[in-house]
């Protein structure tokens, strides 16, 4: 595409320093001609009026009065003029061979032939055309510039593009797409972000009906091989003994056949994100911290709206909460309170965790991220750790604002078009009774 792009734009420089500049040569070289034999026609008028009045006075033509008369042009010309009485008069410059000639006529009868070098002429028209083609060129060579900085305008918008359904392609929830100012590509990249929903949506609930079929089917399977272990002690007959072997066969095959589903529904190639509720998180973080921020005397707060939904690795967004609370209680003092809502768009939910501490020093702010970095003598990877949790489920985390310290995380939110809620079926998916025993 680049390359294709700067052949384009060089292709069109060129015809165009061809269509201009080759017609400018040819009509400049002639102008510089004909302006020339102009120039020596109005030399040749101006000393046939001067000779017709000095002849009317009775006054004698010399070759003093041709030579003052050339004046600064005297050394590139040379004048002849024919008297009516056939006398000749002449003067000025030795010309070579074959000069570019002009003749005029007076009133009295004299003529004038008025001669100049042809090599001078010939010398202003070359530097007329370098002049040209030293513009060609740098109108090239502007045409070069123009043209690679185009191309990589247009090229690097698609290789960002292409990254981007790479992502998508390897799991990321949602690419980080910024706008580049060309309609067609933004309009691609805009529906690669709604395709992106839709797949992140689709996985969630898929992910969601695998796990709840699994815990499902686990339960009354287990029941059931226990049963026929039960029945395989309490029997003696041979044709039980082989029946209840096997169902055993059975039992084992599908509950092999329940954990390869399971397994492949969570590998690497489906990604590992899945729509997880905030408030299971917030719960599990409120007990989790609650009787420390009571040692300390100090208050953990959670704020959330009901029902939010993020798009991310449970473990790793419980892990990043786990962490910026431990960096509260460690180095922030009075309340801590962790608080979610939702973006502008809707299209993500940023959690803040905050207290009422000093906060990160400004001389270490932009470097709060980076492994070795602490402002209380810890081995300063917790951050860095999360900050790559983050990044792994196509979330932003960042210090944004140092004093009172607000660490944000911003995750992809579940488009409510797709929330697993509304794609599946509330309630369990598989029902299974108890079967009454036979007698």
């Amino acid at each position: 595409m680049r390359r294709r792009a700067l052949r384009m734009t060089l292709l069109a420089v060129l015809v165009a320093v061809v269509l201009l500049g080759l017609p400018m040569t040819i009509f400049g070289s002639s102008m510089l001609w004909n302006q020339e034999i102009a120039n020596m026609r109005d030399k040749a008028n101006s000393l046939v009026s001067i000779i017709d009045r000095r002849i009317d006075r009775g006054a004698e033509i010399t070759p003093e009065l041709i030579e003052g008369w050339g004046g600064e042009a005297a050394p590139t010309i040379h004048v002849t003029v024919f008297l009516p009485g056939g006398g000749e008069v002449s003067g000025g410059a030795d010309l070579p061979g074959n000069p570019l000639t002009v003749v005029e006529r007076g009133t009295s009868g004299v003529v004038v032939q008025v001669q100049t070098d042809r090599g001078h002429i010939y010398r202003s028209i070359a530097w007329f055309v370098i002049l040209v083609s030293v513009a060609s060129i740098v109108a090239l060579l502007a045409g070069v510039l123009l043209a690679a900085r185009q191309s990589r305008k247009l090229s690097a918008p698609l290789i960002y593009l292409a990254a981007s359904a790479e992502q998508i392609g390897s799991g990321t929830v949602r690419p980080h797409l910024k706008k580049s100012g060309i309609e067609e590509i933004d309009l691609v990249s805009e529906e690669l972000v709604r395709t992106a929903d839709r797949m992140a949506g689709r996985l969630s609930a898929e992910r969601q009906f695998a796990a709840d079929a699994s815990h499902q089917l686990r339960t009354p399977l287990t029941a059931l091989s226990m049963r026929l272990d039960e029945i395989e002690m309490l029997t003696e007959d041979e044709e039980v003994l082989t029946e209840v072997h096997a169902c055993q066969d059975q039992v084992e095959r599908l509950t092999g056949v329940v954990t390869e589903l399971l397994k492949a529904s969570r590998s690497d190639g489906g990604g590992t994100t899945e729509a997880v509720s905030l408030t299971k998180i917030f719960d599990q973080q409120r007990d989790e911290w609650t009787k420390v921020f009571s040692r300390a005397k100090r208050r953990l707060v959670f704020e959330e709206d009901e029902g939010v939904t993020v798009l991310a690795t449970p473990g790793s967004i419980s892990q990043i909460i786990a962490t910026l609370i431990e960096n509260a209680v460690k180095y922030g003092e009075g309340e801590t309170k962790v608080s979610a809502r939702p973006t502008a768009n809707n299209k993500g939910v940023v959690i803040t965790v905050t207290d009422e501490g000093e906060g990160v020093p400004d001389e270490i702010g932009d470097d709060v991220f980076k492994q070795g970095v602490s402002t209380g003598g810890s081995t300063g990877l917790g951050l860095p750790l999360a900050l790559n949790l983050a990044r792994a489920d196509g979330g932003k985390l960042e210090l944004s604002q140092n004093s009172p310290p607000i660490f944000s995380l911003t995750l992809n939110a579940v488009p409510n078009q797709l929330d697993p809620n509304k794609v599946l079926p509330q309630g369990a998916l598989i029902s299974m009774g108890s079967r009454r025993r036979r007698r």
